[in-house]
């Protein structure tokens, strides 16, 4: 067996691993590189191997840089089957096409400005009718139900806690008598988040792969995030500002207004507006919606039991058009914006950061992980100037980060989760997803546990795996 890592090595995008066994070849995920610009069109355009010479793709979670580059592998030649969970596929769906938008988008921003300057235009990494093309493909199946993929390859889906529909990946790989069980966290979530279940624990592998997003940080209790997200939104209310709050839209939008419900039926906040603007945070909300299956049971208890929906109430308005997303920026009383992208490298949030920013009334909630090179990094670093939109603006508004927010399991959370393994059979643990200082840290203290067969691998390497 032959192990490949050709993405999210020392960061958190593109996350790609090959797994070779005998004749048959298995991708986990196909992720999209996100960060600076003329490298990851490159990384994304060029495959390091054949599309067509893969078999089957497996899928653990929608968030695109786990599945953004798949309708360019599947244009590519590759045209198996990609196994995910049944909300995986829903999102993936919706994702995948609102990717696709963007790239169209940027693809004829940039041509625009060529012809300006006498350059050929450029063309997106894939379309829309591509992102339909691939979604062709999915297979979705349910979790705890081994599943065959491919010859001697069984599939089980274990709930990864991280978003709707994630799933922590488990391979049975017959090779002649001998049997291998890789395991692949893929993004793993914490316990007690709102809305989803907590992680299930995988008590065996041969070979073990953790995401490290969080491998050298410990977040605060998710317990806590409630009480700090009524203060932030109480102080910055009374000074008569706006609450911005970059999201994706994909889990943590559907928590916050999660939480907001909760505190409002509370009545712990002021009577002020919600506003979740983002398109594809409607269409993604829509999705959860239809799967009650991925509910925990404090929601059920909570919410579905009432026949109340935990992310809608009155004080919440979804924005889908863009003439409504302008009439926000006229807003002059107290309000919470929601809005995507995550990472603030594009969309509606933009706009509102633009005109916001410079207000010290204003704060700027960050709630998830934010990637080098990426305008909210520098946000959360209080650059004193940032650049949006192609201008520069000084940052003056209040930020402010509640990590506890994260659906990344903290260090202590890896650790436990490794901790359920049986070590005897263990032979190898890789660690992947993670920024060079929080992927070393992480494998110190795995060591630290007395396990030494931890690596950070190199990309494209060739591991290989032989049974004793």
């Amino acid at each position: 067996m032959i192990l490949q890592f050709f993405g999210a090595v020392r960061n958190v995008t593109g996350s790609m691993h090959l797994v070779t066994a005998g004749d048959r070849r298995i991708l986990l995920e196909c992720g999209l590189h996100q960060g600076k610009r003329r490298e990851s069109f490159e990384k994304n355009r060029n495959f390091p191997f054949d599309p067509a010479s893969v078999d089957v793709l497996v899928l653990s979670h929608a968030h695109i840089d786990h599945s953004g580059n798949i309708p360019l592998l599947v244009k590519n030649g590759f045209n198996g089957n990609i196994f995910c969970t049944h909300a995986t596929q829903d999102l993936v769906n919706v994702m995948l096409r609102d990717s696709a938008h963007i790239q169209e988008k940027d693809a004829e921003f940039i041509s625009k400005r060529h012809r300006e300057k006498g350059l050929p235009p450029v063309e997106p990494l894939y379309t829309a009718e591509d992102a339909e093309r691939c979604t062709r493909q999915f297979v979705s199946i349910a979790g705890n139900r081994p599943f065959p993929i491919c010859e001697g390859v069984r599939l089980t889906f274990l709930e990864a806690g991280h978003v709707f529909g994630s799933a922590v990946v488990v391979l049975h790989i017959q090779e002649g008598s001998e049997e291998w069980k890789v395991v692949f966290t893929g993004d793993l979530g914490r316990k007690n988040l709102p809305v989803i279940r907590n992680p299930e624990p995988v008590e065996e592998a041969d070979v073990y792969i953790t995401e490290s997003t969080y491998g050298n940080r410990l977040h605060e209790p998710v317990e806590n995030m409630k009480a700090k997200l009524q203060q932030v939104v109480s102080e910055t209310v009374r000074k008569g500002g706006k609450v911005i709050v970059p999201s994706f839209a994909l889990g943590r939008t559907q928590e916050l207004v999660y939480t907001l419900h909760e505190l409002f039926n509370e009545k712990k906040l002021p009577e002020i507006p919600i506003f979740v603007d983002s398109p594809l945070a409607v269409n993604i909300t829509e999705v959860f919606r239809l799967h009650p299956e991925c509910f925990d049971r404090e929601t059920h208890e909570a919410f579905l039991g009432n026949n109340q929906d935990p992310f809608g109430f009155y004080r919440l308005r979804y924005i889908r058009h863009t003439e409504e997303s302008m009439e926000l920026n006229t807003l002059k009383d107290p309000c919470i914006i929601i809005s995507a992208s995550g990472m603030c490298e594009a969309g509606r949030i933009l706009h509102h950061l633009a005109n916001n920013i410079t207000n010290p009334d204003n704060t700027i909630l960050i709630v998830g992980f934010m990637a080098e090179n990426t305008l909210g990094r520098r946000l959360v670093e209080k650059h004193p100037v940032v650049k949006i939109l192609g201008e520069d603006m000084p940052l003056k508004a209040r930020v402010v980060s509640l990590n506890g927010f994260s659906a990344h399991a903290d260090q202590k959370e890896l650790l436990d989760y490794f901790g359920n393994l049986n070590r005897t059979r263990l032979q190898q643990v890789f660690i992947v997803h993670g920024e060079s200082e929080a992927s070393e840290t992480l494998e110190q203290r795995i060591r630290e546990l007395g396990f030494d067969r931890v690596a950070i691998p190199v990309e494209g390497k060739k591991y290989v795996f032989e049974k004793p």
